[in-house]
């Protein structure tokens, strides 16, 4: 494993960043306060143009196919400066992977273009019920063959970019005796019948981005929405989870780094007793470690990266990189307040909104708790 980036992500890494700084830093906090609707959704249609919606997808289904660390190092800098568009592009990368990995050739001719070059503004993902959060297997949704087709019931919640995404992967029941074997997947689009939107949630943070209930109540869909092989959905939703933990684990970073970014700044400009805070030992320190954690975060995120990208096993390493870039991405956005005191905790400045956008990355993806039940799992697993 190389710990630079080669050429090509390079010039991805630095389009992304080149693209937030333009394009998305001063819609974010428009975004915050619910305004810039119109520009956010455009913004994600730029995205698309400059193949940032299908990173990790091939070029023959309108993908841009740089890799996996190509995509983690794009959403870290999406992330950098807005947390609600970087989470949307994210999961539309998720989605048009899973399809990419299980799809048959017509699910992936048809849907994949329209994913990767924005005629969907967005994918969603459609697991999380309000009995089956960490443990998917107790979900409550069904799928019932009816002639040649599907009806789906039930409803799931916190589904990130359900407003606007014009595809749905979906897991539901098919089978209620089998247990985990008894769940597969299907892929829906959002101008079916049957398909009720649920208001926005109100949260605390990353509310540029929706997330919504979607109820479904008799959706009826074809035999081909089938997305991969019948009772075999729980193992999908597991695989791409973890990978969809290096693109949280990349956000949190992304978010970590601006925030301790702006806090190097005010180093620099604040002064107090007759000198630059910078000149303290304290805050030096806060300074060092925060940024040696990041580091490490990135190393930790890059490796379970070029693990996928190479074709072997990275749950483990995608559930360390989740774990500590958004627990040490909190600790900087905590201290990058501390460093501004006051200021800091006002809404003048940006770093309360990161403070906000962060905190959900312990949560969403697998929360903390869930990836040390993981990775400890793995360790042990030969041994218990």
């Amino acid at each position: 494993m190389h710990l630079s980036l080669t050429e090509e992500q390079t010039l991805i890494q630095e389009t992304a960043r080149q693209f937030a700084q333009n394009e998305l830093a001063a819609n974010a906090e428009l975004l915050d306060r619910h305004e810039g609707r119109e520009t956010f959704l455009r913004n994600l249609k730029s995205l698309a143009d400059l193949g940032f919606m299908g990173l990790n997808v091939k070029a023959e289904y309108g993908g841009s196919e740089v890799g996996v660390v190509a995509f983690s190092a794009a959403i870290t800098e999406l992330a950098r400066a807005c947390a609600s568009t970087a989470v949307t592009a994210s999961v539309s990368n998720m989605v048009a992977e899973i399809i990419q990995a299980v799809g048959n050739d017509n699910q992936k001719e048809t849907y994949l273009p329209k994913i990767c070059g924005g005629e969907y503004a967005a994918a969603a993902f459609c697991l999380t019920e309000s009995g089956a959060g960490s443990d998917p297997a107790a979900m409550s949704t069904t799928a019932v063959r009816e002639g040649e087709d599907w009806l789906l019931n039930g409803t799931k919640i916190f589904v990130t970019s359900a407003e606007y995404a014009g595809i749905f992967v979906v897991w539901a029941v098919t089978d209620a005796d089998a247990g985990k074997q008894g769940i597969s997947c299907f892929l829906v689009e959002a101008a079916n019948p049957g398909i009720t939107i649920g208001k926005p949630e109100s949260k605390m943070g990353q509310t540029g981005s929706s997330t919504n209930s979607i109820g479904f109540e008799n959706c009826r869909v074809p035999a081909s929405a089938l997305l991969g092989l019948k009772g075999q959905g729980f193992k999908v939703a597991v695989g791409e989870l973890a990978g969809g933990r290096i693109g949280i684990a990349s956000l949190a970073l992304g978010i970590g780094l601006a925030a301790m970014d702006y806090a190097r700044e005010y180093l620099g400009e604040r002064e107090q007793f007759g000198q630059k805070i910078g000149n303290f030992q304290g805050l030096q320190w806060m300074i060092a470690d925060r940024y040696t954690e990041l580091e490490a975060a990135r190393l930790l995120t890059m490796k379970a990266a070029f693990e996928k990208e190479q074709g072997l096993a990275y749950a483990t390493a995608a559930s360390m990189a989740k774990l500590f870039s958004s627990e040490k991405a909190n600790d900087a956005c905590y201290s990058a307040i501390q460093i501004l005191g006051g200021a800091g905790y006002t809404k003048e400045l940006p770093l309360e909104r990161m403070a906000r956008d962060v905190r959900v990355t312990t949560i969403y993806e697998g929360t903390s708790e869930i990836q040390r039940v993981i990775i400890s799992r793995d360790l042990l697993r030969e041994l218990i």
